[in-house]
């Protein structure tokens, strides 16, 4: 069986350029976790995405 975690996480910034999200899912592999997708959560006046979660997977000891 898998768990599932999402970390929302900003992206864009001034002109759209920021590589938070990179850290975010090196902190997170690091620490044992998958790293499967980046879903969209919000947009900007025009259209640009300043939210997204990423989506993360661990398999569990049963």
């Amino acid at each position: 069986m898998y768990r599932y975690l999402f970390v929302e996480c900003k992206v864009g910034g001034l002109w759209g350029k920021s590589n938070n999200h990179r850290d975010e899912i090196e902190k997170y592999v690091v620490q044992g976790w998958r790293f499967i997708s980046a879903i969209p959560k919000s947009s900007g006046s025009y259209g640009q995405i300043d939210f997204v979660d990423l989506v993360f997977e661990k398999e569990e000891e049963e």
